[in-house]
C-alpha cells in the first residue's frame, strides 16, 4: 500500500478490518464495523479512500478511522462527541520485512519479541538480498472443508505425508525425489521447539543447491541482514518450511511445472484463516526476490500457480485429504471410543536420533526429518495459549 488511502481488507481471527494507510502515511488497522449499528463500512477488498462511508445511515469515518460525519447531526446528535466514536483500531500494528501484523491485545509483547530467537530462521526468508523479496500479483483465496491448524502443522515439518499424499506429483517428475523423498538421516533437519514455532529444512548433502534459485538471482544474496550462519544454511537449503504460531506459514523451495523445464525458486506465505471449527479460508501470495528480472518473477509466479495454489498439484493432493481429518474429528463413535491421534514420531525412545549439540542456530535441532517434533511444538503452544499455563517438558518430550 505505497499511497495514502491505499487499503486493503482483511481478517483477524474471524474478525474483520480494514488495513489502511491513512492521510499522514500511518498504517492503520480497523475494525470493519460502524460504530453506529455494526454493519459493515467497507465492502470491497482493497482501493483507496479518504474515508468510509456506512451503507446502512451514512455515518462516515476518515482513513484514519476517525469520525467524520453523520447525517441529521444538528437535529440528532447535536451533543455527539466524535472523538468518542471512531471505528475501532488493533492496538499494536508493527511493519517487518515489509509485512504488517497486528495484535488486539492491548498487554501483548511487540511483534519482536513475539517472534523470540524464531527471527533467525524467519529472517532468512525475506533477507537473502538486499531488497528483500516482492510480492508478485493478488493474494489467492480457496475455502477448503478442514480445520485451519490442519494446515498450520502441516508446514511445521509433516515431512512423512510428502512421498504418500504427493506421490502422483513425484511420479510426473516435476519435482526432484530428493526434494521430496522419504525420510532419513541427513538430508532433512527438524528444528522445533523455537519460541514456540518450527521450521523443517530440506539439504542435499555436499551440495549447495540455495532454495534452486539460478545464479542470475543468487548473484544478488549477500548476507546483508544476516550473519553468516544464517546465510550459509540458506546456500545448503533445498527448501524450508515453516509455521510462525499460530496460523502464518511460509514454504521457500524451487519447483518446476515440467519435466522439460528447470527449477525456479519461490516464496510461498500462508495464512490458515479460521472459519469455523470444520472449515478455513487459505490466503496464499508468491514472492520472488526483488532484483530478480521481470522474465524470472514471471517463471517464478507460474511455477508457484502450479504448484501450491488454488489451481496448484501439491495443493490438490492436501485438500483431499485434510477434511477426513476434521470428519473424523467430528464422529460420536471416535468420542465413545476416546480416539487420540499419534504424533509419537521420533519422540523419545521412537527414535535413536538426538538433538545436534553444537546445531548454529536456536531452537531443538534433529538431523533427520523422521520426527514430528514441530507439529508437537504447535500443539504444545496451542495447549499453553489455550490453557494460559505452562507445560514442563524433558527432552524426552520433544
Amino acid at each position: 500500500m505505497p499511497n495514502r488511502g491505499d487499503f486493503v481488507t482483511r481478517n483477524i481471527g474471524e474478525d474483520p478490518f480494514i488495513m489502511v494507510r491513512d492521510d499522514k502515511g500511518r498504517i492503520q488497522v480497523l475494525l470493519n464495523a460502524c460504530r453506529h449499528r455494526g454493519a459493515q463500512v467497507c465492502r470491497v477488498q482493497a482501493g483507496n479512500s479518504k474515508a468510509f462511508v456506512c451503507p446502512f445511515h451514512g455515518w462516515s469515518y476518515r482513513n484514519s478511522g476517525d469520525l467524520l460525519g453523520v447525517p441529521v447531526r444538528t437535529q440528532g446528535y447535536a451533543a455527539l462527541d466524535f472523538k468518542e466514536w471512531g471505528l475501532f483500531s488493533a492496538p499494536h500494528v508493527e511493519s517487518y520485512m515489509g509485512l504488517v501484523f497486528a495484535n488486539l491485545d492491548p498487554d501483548a509483547v511487540s511483534f519482536e519479541a513475539y517472534m523470540g530467537d524464531y527471527k533467525w530462521y524467519f529472517d532468512i526468508q525475506f533477507a537473502l538480498s538486499e531488497g528483500g523479496m516482492e510480492v508478485l500479483g493478488e493474494p489467492h483465496r480457496w475455502i477448503v472443508d478442514a480445520n485451519w491448524k490442519q494446515g498450520a502443522e502441516n508446514f511445521c515439518g509433516d515431512s512423512s505425508h510428502t512421498q504418500m499424499t504427493h506421490k502422483s506429483v513425484l511420479e510426473t517428475g516435476i519435482i526432484d525425489p530428493v526434494s521430496a523423498g522419504a525420510p532419513k538421516e541427513g538430508t532433512g533437519l527438524h528444528i522445533h521447539d523455537c519460541s514456540g514455532h518450527a521450521i523443517s529444512i530440506r539439504q542435499l548433502p555436499g551440495e549447495a543447491p540455495f532454495i534452486s534459485y539460478p545464479p542470475e538471482v543468487t548473484q544478488h544474496f549477500k548476507p546483508g541482514r544476516l550473519n553468516q550462519d544464517q546465510f550459509d544454511l540458506a546456500e545448503r537449503s533445498l527448501l524450508q518450511n515453516g509455521t510462525l504460531f499460530p496460523n502464518f506459514s511460509f514454504l521457500h523451495i524451487g519447483l518446476s511445472d515440467s519435466p522439460q523445464k528447470p527449477h525456479a525458486g519461490f516464496l510461498t506465505l500462508r495464512v490458515w484463516q479460521p472459519k469455523g471449527p470444520n472449515q478455513m479460508e487459505i490466503w496464499n501470495w508468491i514472492l520472488a526476490p526483488v532484483e530478480a528480472s521481470p522474465e524470472y518473477k514471471r517463471r517464478a509466479y507460474q511455477v508457484g500457480m502450479s504448484s501450491f495454489s488454488p489451481s496448484g498439484s501439491f495443493e490438490q493432493d492436501d485438500v483431499a485429504v485434510w477434511p477426513s481429518v476434521a470428519r473424523t474429528a467430528a464422529t460420536i463413535f471416535a468420542e465413545i471410543n476416546n480416539m487420540r491421534f499419534n504424533y509419537q514420531m521420533g519422540l523419545g525412545d521412537m527414535s535413536s536420533s538426538e538433538p545436534i549439540r553444537d546445531w548454529v542456530g536456536p531452537g531443538v535441532a534433529n538431523s533427520t526429518n523422521a520426527g514430528e517434533g514441530g507439529l508437537r511444538t504447535f500443539h504444545h503452544t496451542w495447549y499453553e495459549r489455550m490453557t494460559n499455563s505452562k507445560l514442563e517438558l524433558d527432552h524426552h518430550d520433544h
